[in-house]
């Protein structure tokens, strides 16, 4: 197989559009629509209310953001390839769309933690919250998760270049990722492979240990408050953040990490739609309802500043 057709691959034939595609569309379509309202309406809250002027929902709306490319990258051409009798994506755009999608993963894993480390420093180191999270600070540490994101995800893209497709290729999804280029690839995947496992490590489970040790540390000074207002105050800031990145984590775990014994087409499709397209509309809708000053800046902005919360 070795000298079938493998330097001339112009496009792929994407295999998860067999079934439903007038349902695919009106589906889709909602989930992006809500998706665009939801985060813009973050990013709207935040530039505007002073009282979100803060390195917590600087985070947030940096967040917002990858949530908006993260659909944007996948949902556009998935509408598209709804409406055609043939789903496919070109070479390069399947690379270019591997390339923001990985990179917006890798970005959101370090951005959660740094958000854990905010709320950190917050409840835990009060007195030093303001040196620890300054301007300065905060804006190194949001540019370096997306300098982090995009770094990682030129590895996947270039090893991902290099390998080889015989025949007409078909990928079984409904976007390009890394796990179905290398279901469909002819030639060798083993460095690919050992970059996600690596990728898995450094760039979902670093950021995950530090989140999880973020919050056994907040939950040990919780504990420890006098107060039930202070405890539930505490708890009240950090529970949205927590959500997110339960919903987060897990869903990419599966997505990354799945064996490939038992592999269907219907629950990889699933699973990664829950991933990349999904849990970026949920995102605004947990933080929305599970954050008192969110709910605030909202009330405010629908009713105007004399109407009672």
């Amino acid at each position: 197989m070795a000298g079938e057709n493998q330097t001339h691959v112009t496009e792929f034939t994407l295999l998860g559009f067999s079934h439903g595609r007038p349902f695919l569309f009106i589906l889709f379509l909602a989930i992006y629509l809500a998706t665009l309202l939801g985060n813009s309406a973050i990013l709207t809250l935040v530039s505007l209310d002073p009282h979100l002027h803060s390195p917590m929902y600087f985070f947030l709306s940096h967040l917002s953001c990858l949530d908006i490319c993260y659909s944007s990258v996948t949902v556009p051409k998935i509408l598209t390839n709804t409406l055609r009798p043939q789903a496919t994506i070109s070479y390069h755009g399947c690379l270019a769309q591997m390339f923001f999608l990985m990179g917006c993963a890798g970005a959101e894993c370090a951005l959660l933690a740094v958000m854990a480390y905010d709320r950190y420093a917050a409840i835990c180191q009060p007195l030093h919250y303001a040196h620890a999270m300054s301007w300065g600070v905060c804006v190194v540490a949001a540019a370096s998760c997306w300098l982090w994101g995009m770094l990682d995800s030129a590895m996947h893209t270039l090893l991902a270049s290099r390998l080889s497709f015989c025949g007409a290729p078909r990928l079984p999804h409904i976007f390009c990722d890394v796990p179905p280029l290398l279901r469909a690839a002819c030639s060798n995947t083993r460095p690919s492979e050992v970059a996600l496992h690596a990728a898995s490590v450094f760039v979902g489970l670093s950021p995950f240990l530090l989140v999880v040790i973020s919050y056994l540390r907040i939950l040990a000074t919780v504990l420890g408050m006098p107060l039930a207002t202070s405890r539930q105050k505490a708890f009240s800031t950090c529970s949205a953040h927590l959500l997110t990145v339960i919903l987060y984590f897990v869903t990419a775990n599966l997505n990354y990490n799945r064996p490939s014994s038992g592999y269907s087409l219907a629950a990889d499709t699933l699973v990664s739609a829950l991933y990349c397209i999904v849990t970026p509309m949920l995102n605004p809708l947990i933080y929305s309802l599970r954050n008192q000053e969110v709910r605030g800046a909202l009330r405010k902005a629908v009713w105007g500043r004399g109407t009672p919360a």
